[in-house]
């Protein structure tokens, strides 16, 4: 019997997910007319697929086609013709069933589906906490363990990791991020792109050199620059924002991560062993190890977990706002409140933004504002070049949004403008005051805030870690003043 074709998505462009057998890739242009989609995502996706064909050579079999399974289908790969290495999305795992294809275990992770089935037998949807996934990961695994107990004698410095940025800078001072020079496919994805907005296709944001690595050899440049002009500093500053300074100490490796273009154990060895020879402090690489080990594989996990309408089926707050045109337009012009505009203008020229502006930005004013979480988590995917199926649904609808009610986090993120103060320096050169919750220079997050609680009370009352803001809102002697204000507000 002829060996099967393995199909390999723009998500499994990796050498853990190659043995050495016959590979088809397949370009579906469709995807961008369906869904909005940053051009410099499209860029990279592409890049990445044609970067692989030629990498594979006669082995390989790269295909344009209008759908995944017409392109298959056309070439008889349905059954046992054709094998996948797990799925990457719901979509992709409904259509490999129909076609009667052999799955293959996951690949890139951490941890197995059997594994995880087994940690989270007998819990509650709350109870599947990653503080305790994230533990039970470290046990298992022996990573930063020595003699049964965690290396620095606790599992998380995540205490330790939250140093405003240094006073009057305008950035951390380190090195330009690594960035890869662009080829000659580069060029052919360009005229690709122009083609299809030629035809009516309307991406997000604009045009850009590719500034991600496409490649396996670019994907290990890049470990090897944050390795050594990063690590340090990810950890005491990861929390905080500069203006001048869109990277901080941020690796950026969620990108070819989520490409497969690296596995995450292979940065786990590197981080810690830069640890063990004494060249980076403990809480930035046990940070980072927590981020790849924990958070990344429970998100994995959770995706599936949850089911494939766990998006349409939460909303626990009730937002219904629809997102406002400057976010669809990637444009912050408009928008006057700086941190706001600041991040929408940097995700419409790179595509990108770390991920306390992602949470603390973005998706902390869409929670006040109660913009609905299923269209902000195909914003979120399709606006980030490292925006896939299995990645924004926890972090948007559970971590950002607390639309599934506590299952991801034990209490809404939201936070008046003093936070964004204390970790930025946005708010000195804002119109908008951040002690100020009414009048014409009232911060929209600080006011927000307020008006955030007011109108979630009744769902929240009976969540333990929303007590003292609550009972702050109680005594707010203007709230109703703040609250009007907040329901007619046209300028932030």
């Amino acid at each position: 019997m002829t060996a099967p074709t393995r199909w390999l998505t723009a998500e499994q462009l990796g050498p853990h997910f190659d043995d050495g057998g016959r590979i088809i890739l397949i370009e579906n242009h469709d995807v961008f007319r369906r869904r909005p989609t940053h051009r410099l995502k499209a860029h990279l996706y592409l890049s990445a697929l044609r970067h692989r064909a030629r990498e594979l050579g006669l082995r390989g079999e790269l295909v344009e086609a209008p759908s995944y399974a017409a392109a298959l289908r056309e070439r008889g790969l349905t059954g046992e013709r054709l094998e996948v290495v797990g799925a990457t999305s719901w979509a992709q795992a409904r259509l490999v069933e129909r076609l009667g294809a052999s799955i293959l275990p996951d690949r890139g992770f951490v941890t197995d589906r059997a594994t995880f089935a087994a940690w989270a037998e007998g819990r509650k949807p709350t109870q599947l906490l990653m503080d305790r996934f994230y533990r039970e990961v470290r046990e298992r695994t022996g990573i930063l363990m020595e003699g049964g107990e965690p290396v620095g004698g606790q599992f998380s410095f995540d205490h330790d990791n939250r140093e405003r940025p240094p006073k009057g800078a305008v950035s951390l001072g380190l090195p330009d991020p690594w960035r890869p020079v662009e080829d000659d496919i580069d060029a052919s994805v360009r005229e690709t792109l122009d083609r299809l907005e030629a035809d009516g296709v309307r991406f997000l944001g604009a045009d850009a050199p590719r500034a991600f690595a496409a490649t396996r050899d670019e994907a290990l440049a890049a470990l090897d620059d944050v390795i050594g002009t990063r690590l340090t500093d990810f950890g005491p500053f990861e929390d905080a924002s500069l203006q001048g300074d869109d990277t901080m100490a941020h690796s950026r490796l969620s990108v070819p991560l989520n490409l497969g273009l690296l596995h995450p154990l292979e940065i786990v060895d590197r981080v810690v062993a830069e640890h063990a020879a004494g060249n980076a402090p403990l809480n930035s690489v046990e940070g980072l190890v927590r981020q790849l080990i924990g958070w990344r594989d429970w998100v994995w996990h959770l995706y599936w977990h949850l089911g494939p309408d766990y998006v349409e089926r939460s909303n626990f707050l009730g937002a219904t706002t629809p997102l406002p045109a400057e976010w669809w337009e990637l444009d912050g012009a408009g928008v006057q409140a700086r941190c706001l505009s600041h991040v929408l203008d940097g995700v419409g020229r790179t595509g990108y933004a770390h991920h306390i502006q992602r949470l603390m930005v973005l998706g902390n004013f869409a929670l006040q504002r109660g913009y609905d979480p299923a269209e902000l988590t195909a914003w979120f995917q399709g606006a980030f070049v490292d925006g896939t199926p299995w990645v924004m649904p926890a972090n948007v609808v559970g971590m950002s949004q607390f639309a599934d009610g506590g299952m991801v986090a034990t209490k809404p993120y939201a936070s008046g403008g003093a936070y964004i103060d204390r970790m930025s320096d946005f708010c000195g050169s804002c119109r908008f005051s951040p002690s100020k919750r009414l009048g014409e220079d009232a911060c929209p997050f600080t006011a927000g805030y307020w008006a955030f609680l007011d109108r979630v009370e009744p769902r929240i009352r009976g969540n333990h870690r929303m007590a003292q803001p609550l009972a702050g809102l109680r005594r707010l002697a203007d709230r109703e003043e703040v609250v009007a204000q907040e329901r007619t507000r046209t300028t932030y």
